[in-house]
């Protein structure tokens, strides 16, 4: 089981020799709890560097960051998860690409289809949709 860092980070903050917050230390300064942060820094909204014993740096650049971006969510109300997916989507133009043809396309009754059986057969791809989700893979 990992342990945390001391309790002041004696390594310089990105070799710019500025002392730097551990993970903790960044927590109670910024009222976000580690565990928050640590989900920051995984959906990539916030990467602090790390010690040479591999913990997390936290120097005015990452404090601003999480500043701000509280007062993005506040001015907006997004959730980080909105701005997550937003950076996602910067990340993965190919998921940005299929949202977007998504978001733009009208739903189109199947030509083979009579308006009459529309309904139905859309709820029969529905049900094997749901099928195949819940089918387990191997």
């Amino acid at each position: 089981m990992a342990t945390e860092a001391p309790a002041h980070a004696s390594d310089s903050h990105a070799g710019s020799g500025a002392k730097a917050l551990t993970i903790n230390e960044a927590a109670e300064t910024t009222g976000w709890s580690s565990r928050m942060l640590r989900y920051i820094e995984s959906v990539g909204l916030v990467q602090p560097p790390r010690s040479t014993g591999g913990y997390r740096l936290y120097g005015p650049a990452e404090l601003q960051r999480l500043r701000t971006l509280r007062e993005l969510l506040k001015q907006n109300k997004l959730e980080i998860a909105d701005v997550g997916f937003v950076q996602r989507l910067r990340d993965e133009p190919e998921i940005d690409r299929a949202v977007n043809e998504w978001l733009d396309q009208q739903a189109e009754k199947p030509e083979d289809v009579s308006p009459g059986d529309w309904l139905s057969w859309e709820q029969e791809k529905h049900k094997r949709l749901i099928s195949s989700l819940a089918a387990p893979t191997n």
